[in-house]
């Protein structure tokens, strides 16, 4: 075959398995209900040009919170895990930690403890697990995190405790033109490591929590070191000030799950003067994942916004009843011994 019949064919191929991506039956994992309809039938009608409600594609911001949202978030963040298998890890090489309120509240999940006081707790576990080190170190450490750490309730890798139906979501606004953006209390530093492979979200498309990082010249080589000093923590009022800094454009596209993204979800949907779509995450599934609103065990708490949902015309998708599954199948290399 010629170089150039290779192309071709390549194009046609492409061409088709586009085709076929496009023509496959949209959100699979969701149940036919009203919020899978409201849900499609707004993609539809904001990206079928010459309709009244037409948002041109460079304006098709769509903005998503994590924890909770993409991911599960009760028992504790998946962060917060890595926060607590990281001071376990360097506890012998700091002893002066055993004398540390925070860290021992930490080390026995008296979550309550680290939640007060506007997260003092947490917050202090990591600067301790977070900080002091190169942005390359810190890579590496997550990454190496991801490999080896299982969640304990479904024995798989945290990265793989996703949520399938939002994974479609994801894909479904991506082939429609949205660009996509990770909005979230997380750490921007922990999510960027992966957020690409898992869920095709690149890193300069996540917001979150930062801290100061410093230059340095280290043995010749450039290196970003973390610091525990001017912490930035994105949520609350604080999700629409770093959308405005980090984004520049006014989302017409917003998925939460607590009031947490109550502004952020505020934001997008309130004046807009494009179509705005706003979408909360119901916990309602104990047996899959986790039943909670209003007093989750550890973060996620759901009154605010659930109670102004109807008024504000968001969609709350009851995971329960809409969602066929909860997270991917699994592939017997993960299901293997």
């Amino acid at each position: 075959m010629t170089r150039t019949n290779w192309l071709c064919c390549a194009v046609l191929l492409s061409l088709c398995a586009d085709g076929l991506a496009l023509g496959a039956e949209p959100l699979p994992s969701w149940r036919d209900s009203p919020t899978k309809t409201a849900l499609l039938k707004y993609v539809a009608d904001v990206t079928t040009e010459g309709g009244a409600k037409y948002i041109p594609a460079a304006e098709r911001v769509a903005v998503f919170d994590n924890d909770g949202t993409l991911w599960p978030e009760n028992p504790m963040p998946f962060q917060l895990a890595f926060a607590l298998d990281s001071l376990k890890r360097d506890l012998p090489e700091n002893p002066a930690w055993r004398d540390d309120p925070q860290v021992q509240a930490a080390l026995r999940g008296d979550f309550a403890t680290l939640l007060g006081d506007h997260h003092r707790g947490l917050l202090h576990v990591i600067a301790l697990t977070h900080f002091g080190v190169t942005t390359a170190e810190f890579d590496g450490r997550v990454g190496h995190w991801l490999e080896t750490a299982q969640h304990p309730r479904w024995q798989r890798r945290y990265d793989q405790c996703v949520y399938q139906p939002m994974l479609e979501v994801l894909a479904h606004l991506r082939q429609h033109g949205f660009k996509t953006y990770i909005v979230s209390g997380g750490g921007a530093d922990f999510m960027r490591v992966w957020s690409e492979r898992v869920y095709g979200i690149p890193p300069e498309q996540v917001i979150g929590s930062y801290g100061k990082v410093t230059f340095e010249l280290r043995d010749g080589q450039p290196v970003l070191v973390k610091q525990a000093d001017q912490i930035f923590v994105d949520d609350k009022e604080g999700k629409p000030a770093a959308i405005h800094q980090f984004i520049g454009r006014r989302p017409v596209m917003c998925f939460g799950n607590s009031d947490g993204d109550k502004a952020m979800l505020e934001y997008t949907t309130i004046a807009n003067p494009r179509p705005a779509f706003g979408l909360i995450v119901h916990h309602t599934d104990g047996e899959r994942e986790y039943a909670y609103d209003r007093r989750p065990r550890s973060s996620g708490k759901l009154s605010e916004a659930l109670d102004q949902a109807a008024q504000r015309g968001w969609v709350v998708a009851d995971m329960k009843r809409d969602w066929e599954r909860v997270f991917p199948e699994r592939s017997a290399a993960q299901t293997a011994p």
